[in-house]
This record gives C-alpha cells, structure tokens and sequence, in this order.
C-alpha cells in the first residue's frame, strides 16, 4: 500500500529537518530552510507538524498505549498491566525506520530544549496512563508508579538504543527493557 500525498509530504519534511539538523545543528535550523529543503511553503510545515521541535518528538504512540492498557487484565497488577500493554502496543505497531529513529533519538538526546520536551512527552503519556488505571480502581500511587516504572524502563531503552552506533532493532531494545520489570514471584517481594 502506497503512502498518501500528506503521509509522504509529512516524511519529506520529516526527513528534510533530521538532515539539516544533523548537518547545522538544531539551533540553527529554521523552519523556512526545512520547508524550502523538502519543496514545501512554511505554511505546509505547519500543515504537518505545530512547531519546529514536533518534527523530532511527535509521538503517535500515546492512543495505543492506553488501548492497549485498555484490553489488558485488570486484576493483574498495574505494574504488569501497563508492561503488557506497552508490549501490546509495541507489537501492535509497525518498526519505526531506524534511521530517522536514531536521529531523532540522538537529537533528543543532545539538546536541552528537546530533552525537556522529552520528558514533557513522557509525562503526559504517564497521565493517560494513569488516568485508565484509576478507572479500572487502581489506588492513585500505585497507578503512577506503575506507569511510571515502566515509561522509565521504555526511555531508558530508547536512549541506550539512540546513542549506540549499532545493535540489536530498538523493538528488541524495548522488550528487553520492559522484561525487567516482570514479576519474578514471591522472592522479590522477601527482599524487603
């Protein structure tokens, strides 16, 4: 299946961005040289993404992250709840291009600005977290730190992955994270 007009306008921009910035630096990247780079007006830029940091840090993750928690068990624990969910989801979505990825990553990972917009990201996606195991009567601390857990573990992996030079796909890099905080039994909880 081909991509639309606005998918393929929308990755031109996209790609035309990640390369100037990599080239000159976030900074100095305005949003007149990625659309003229990509054969667009600034009026289409805005078409497709509402500021300039929205070409590295759009995520369309959050909606099936919290369906996904949605159709999980809920009398499992949250904190397995929200890990089988992120996992769901993950599956549930095609593998991000690794390129653009890494880039992205990389860029996020590298600039104060966007680092902060990061963990803005991270925290609003941790509320509609939150906010489906609070319907389903989780107490409020243990949602939090359930989602929260689990967000840590799933950025941990993303960085770990958008720094290396090379490894294993970053869905391996994420299910590999995400393992961690599988329940071991009754002696994880005798450690206390």
């Amino acid at each position: 299946m081909t991509a639309s007009r606005s998918a393929r306008t929308r990755d031109r921009l996209q790609d035309a961005a990640l390369a100037l910035m990599t080239e000159q630096g976030y900074d100095a990247t305005t949003v007149e040289q990625i659309a003229q780079r990509a054969g667009v007006s600034h009026m289409t830029f805005f078409r497709h993404f509402p500021t300039k940091q929205a070409v590295v840090l759009d995520d369309p993750y959050d909606p099936a992250m919290a369906d996904a928690l949605r159709r999980q068990d809920a009398s499992l624990p949250a904190l397995e709840q929200v890990r089988r969910a992120l996992l769901a989801a993950w599956a549930a979505l095609p593998e991000p291009d690794d390129d653009r990825t890494r880039v992205r990553v990389r860029l996020a990972a590298t600039h104060p600005a966007l680092r902060a917009g990061v963990w803005s990201g991270n925290q609003r996606t941790e509320d509609l977290l939150v906010a489906v195991l609070l319907e389903r009567d989780v107490p409020a601390l243990e949602a939090r730190v359930a989602a929260g857990a689990c967000l840590g573990a799933l950025m941990a992996a993303l960085l770990h992955w958008g720094v290396a030079e090379d490894g294993p796909p970053l869905g391996s890099v994420v299910r590999t994270a995400l393992e961690q905080l599988r329940g071991r039994g009754p002696e994880v909880a005798a450690r206390d």
